[in-house]
């Protein structure tokens, strides 16, 4: 079982530790454990009840009404507003419950009514990418176990496959994009759904994947014309391997157009040569396809 610290609570929930704190004394909304030590922890049961609670207390439920509800009442309330017209806060949380709770059927209800009211890049990059965001601070502060991080994630790149075998496969026009990872990159989301925004977009897309050695891809070069090559960089958190990836892309492909996507802007004083053209936001991106 995985314990929460109240600053834990605060961070998933968005609630105030005070407030927490407020209605833990005054209702009885959580009852904490606590050690040897006398430091407060909080359950998973804990924090589902906690999270339902501020949900339900955001859309006009009052905290002194849900105090005497029963778990059941609770969850039936949640259910009535899955089906109503509600914001993207309320589906993240959501999404965030599925998740701990490994609940499929809930994350597939959230997931394909957004994807019906809104379309699949709306849905993409308003709703799961900011869900994502929020699981990459849960896996930060140690709340999240690889196991949940893993069912939700499959759960996603299932969809993203999906969409993508949805767009055109017979293209005659158009660029040609060679999508790949570096090697120990294995974060594949955010190339997945360009691979989908390039197919949209009536170009060609040659899908190499995870942790690609940088010396192959001149084999793809054999068979192919490629117009551009992209990649995205997520796990590298210091300057040293992602100063390294240019250095080897440049010297392997200066020849070519280099697309660079992901977290290579917290790198201020890194030098881009002027084959590379980064993107900071799919938005970005998306402009670029517009105008190949």
């Amino acid at each position: 079982m995985i314990s929460y610290s109240i600053k834990d609570l605060e961070k998933i929930t968005g609630i105030k530790a005070h407030t927490i704190r407020i209605w833990e004394k005054r209702y009885g909304i959580v009852e904490p454990s606590r050690t040897n030590t006398n430091i407060r922890f909080y359950s998973d049961k804990d924090l589902r009840h906690l999270m339902n609670v501020a949900i339900l207390n955001k859309y006009g439920y009052k905290i002194s009404n849900l105090q005497s509800m029963t778990e059941a009442e609770i969850n039936n309330c949640i259910l009535e507003l899955t089906n109503q017209d509600i914001d993207n806060d309320y589906q993240v949380d959501s999404l965030i419950m599925a998740m701990i709770e490994l609940d499929e059927p809930r994350f597939e209800k959230i997931v394909a009514s957004s994807i019906l009211k809104d379309g699949f890049s709306y849905t993409f990059e308003n709703l799961l990418h900011r869900f994502l965001e929020k699981v990459g601070i849960l896996w930060q502060i140690g709340t999240i176990v690889p196991a949940q991080e893993h069912f939700i994630i499959q759960l996603i790149r299932r969809k993203l496959i999906l969409a993508i075998d949805g767009q055109e496969k017979h293209l005659d026009k158009g660029k040609t994009f060679l999508l790949f990872l570096p090697e120990n990159e294995f974060h594949e989301l955010a190339l997945l759904y360009l691979h989908f925004l390039i197919r949209k977009a009536g170009h060609k897309a040659i899908y190499l994947g995870q942790n690609v050695p940088l010396q192959n891809i001149k084999n793809v070069f054999d068979i192919h014309h490629v117009d551009y090559l992209l990649t995205s960089v997520i796990s590298f958190i210091n300057e040293e391997p992602m100063l390294a990836l240019i250095n080897e892309l440049n010297q392997l492909y200066s020849d070519r157009k280099i697309l660079l996507g992901g977290n290579f802007q917290h790198f201020e004083s890194l030098i881009f040569p002027e084959n590379f053209i980064l993107f900071r936001t799919l938005p970005e991106f998306a402009k670029f396809l517009s105008e190949q």
